[in-house]
């Protein structure tokens, strides 16, 4: 169920769900901003904001960034901006759908119990090895992934970090530099305010 975070007058307002990753992702967006009939898809996570809704949390991500420039999530130089927008990529196209839950159930259905674990592993394991390394060739990892700021890379690499150690128990010693990363999102006020268990439609529990 999609949990409406309400927003005050004249700012936007999320319709979230405290387990998506994808909402996870569209808070840190919405807490680095300053902020606190919707998506066809059915999912979550949704952006009202206005007049204006914004159903995918890359297309949130980008909507923030334009109407809300400070601070800036893409940098200016061309290469440091596409390889963010690489980044962003590789988790929202080549991890995370690929273990939704619907994705899951399939497989469990058709392959056999148990199954769906080892599917989300592989699939973790091969993004964050080709985000591990394209950080590393790249050499600009500073206190964040592409930088001493934190830029749209961040936004979307670390929900994708905090699912794979809390919820698939991925071995980050195989990502020193992720592992790294994931230390300062923990550090920082808008990631540490995005987590799951802080919002209001999580379970007691968590």
């Amino acid at each position: 169920m999609a949990e409406e975070v309400e927003a005050t007058a004249g700012r936007p307002r999320l319709y979230s769900y405290w387990r998506s990753s994808c909402s996870h992702r569209a808070r840190i967006a919405l807490n680095l901003k300053e902020f606190l009939k919707l998506n066809p898809m059915k999912f979550v996570p949704a952006l009202v904001d206005g007049d204006a809704i914004i159903g995918d949390s890359y297309a949130i991500a980008l909507y923030l960034e334009d109407k809300y420039p400070d601070p800036p999530l893409l940098p200016q130089d061309p290469k440091k901006k596409a390889l963010n927008h690489q980044i962003a990529n590789i988790v929202s196209s080549g991890i995370q759908p690929l273990h939704n839950l619907s994705v899951l159930r399939f497989i469990e259905q058709k392959v056999g119990a148990g199954e769906s674990v080892l599917w989300t592993q592989q699939q973790i394991e091969r993004g964050f090895t080709a985000i591990e390394n394209l950080i590393q060739l790249k050499d600009c990892a500073g206190k964040y992934a592409t930088g001493d700021e934190v830029q749209l890379a961040d936004v979307f690499l670390a929900p994708q970090i905090y699912a794979a150690i809390e919820r698939t128990k991925i071995d980050m010693s195989n990502y020193p530099t992720l592992a790294r990363l994931h230390a300062e999102y923990m550090a920082h006020p808008a990631f540490q305010a995005a987590l799951p268990g802080q919002q209001p439609d999580a379970p007691p529990s968590t």
